[in-house]
């Protein structure tokens, strides 16, 4: 069904984009404070969607679909990037990668609970061992052990469930685009304050590491890779999409060699196959969609 392959090739995409965020992450800290990169991440993006909304004279949002983009605002523009910049400042990527690897499982209780998906269990059987093989290379990847940083990357992972879960709910009636440009509109007073506050109390400095990643963070990251992200959610289901996103960490560490020098370890082929399978597992077991 050319519709189904095309969500998928649009949400695979979106994950490509994505897999870059936290290399760029750690190239923003380069030259700004985590609070700074925050609030300019969003209030950057702000101005694009903003530009963009405009330009196609769009409808303000319906009252029932207000609650839903907050819940986008909280968790994708302001939760995510805040908790996981201030991890990345303790952890490295590879560690970090923990997160993503458990955040497709996140996704989908989210898309039970909040969107009415309604996966089989073989979904749910490949969904939890992809999520285990990803946590565990992760932690084989880093030291292993507990600390603040974790708790920030929990605490991103469920705020990020929830933004993913609405934005995918959302675009089955608006167009992909238009729902994360809404979210970081409606996040604009909250980043421009944290932009304000951060670069008045975090040192700045302004070399071409730091200013590539804030921007790939603002233009990609935060704006256009959600452009095709919510649009696959909505044609293949927010369970299915998030799925794909298994790979993402393994992609992650590979920008993490080729960018910032970190080395690889040799479990990583082994991880690679194993995600990939569980991949191919979760789209041959697609969710059901929810019942009207």
């Amino acid at each position: 069904m050319p519709i189904a392959i095309g969500g998928t090739t649009l949400a695979a995409l979106a994950i490509v984009t994505f897999s870059l965020s936290f290399p760029a992450t750690v190239w923003a800290l380069d030259g700004f404070g985590p609070w700074t990169v925050t609030g300019l991440r969003g209030l950057l993006a702000a101005l694009f969607a903003g530009a963009g909304l405009l330009a196609v004279r769009a409808p303000l949002p319906a009252r029932a679909d207000r609650l839903g983009l907050a819940v986008i605002a909280v968790g994708c523009v302001l939760g995510w990037p805040l908790l996981t910049t201030l991890a990345l400042q303790s952890s490295s990527t590879a560690h970090s990668a923990v997160v993503v690897g458990l955040l497709p499982l996140a996704t989908t209780v989210c898309a039970v609970l909040r969107v009415g998906e309604r996966p089989s269990r073989s979904f749910w059987a490949a969904s939890v061992a992809g999520a285990a093989a990803v946590f565990a290379f992760a932690v084989q990847q880093s030291s292993g052990g507990v600390g603040l940083a974790d708790v920030y990357l929990f605490g991103a992972l469920v705020l990020c469930a929830a933004g993913y879960a609405e934005g995918g709910r959302l675009a089955r009636h608006m167009p992909g685009w238009q729902v994360i440009a809404w979210g970081v509109v409606l996040a604009a007073p909250a980043t421009a304050l944290i932009s304000v506050l951060g670069l008045a109390n975090e040192p700045v400095h302004l070399d071409a590491r730091g200013m590539g990643g804030l921007f790939y963070l603002a233009a990609v990251s935060q704006f256009l890779g959600f452009v095709g992200w919510y649009r696959g959610m909505a044609v293949i289901g927010v369970s299915a999409a998030g799925q794909l996103q298994l790979g993402q960490p393994l992609l992650t560490l590979v920008w993490a060699v080729l960018i910032l020098g970190e080395t690889l370890s040799p479990a990583m082929p082994i991880a690679a196959f194993a995600v990939l399978g569980c991949i191919v597992l979760t789209q041959r077991a697609r969710s059901t969609p929810a019942r009207a």
